[in-house]
């Protein structure tokens, strides 16, 4: 289970099991990272669901 951030000055992936890591990062600065990472640990719920849901698990 993974989810993948995109922007004007790059993208990135984070895996949401067994738990949020960094996966792969393209050209995203540490506070940029640190920022996406409190989001989807605010929202990982809700991440899960979406993910379970569109994929049928």
């Amino acid at each position: 289970m993974h989810v993948h951030i995109y922007c004007e000055r790059g993208e990135a992936k984070f895996w949401l099991e067994p738990e949020i890591e960094l996966a792969k990062n393209d050209k995203l600065s540490r506070s940029e990272l640190k920022t996406i990472e409190k989001i989807i640990e605010a929202r990982q719920d809700e991440l899960r669901n979406a993910w379970q849901k569109h994929f049928n698990c």
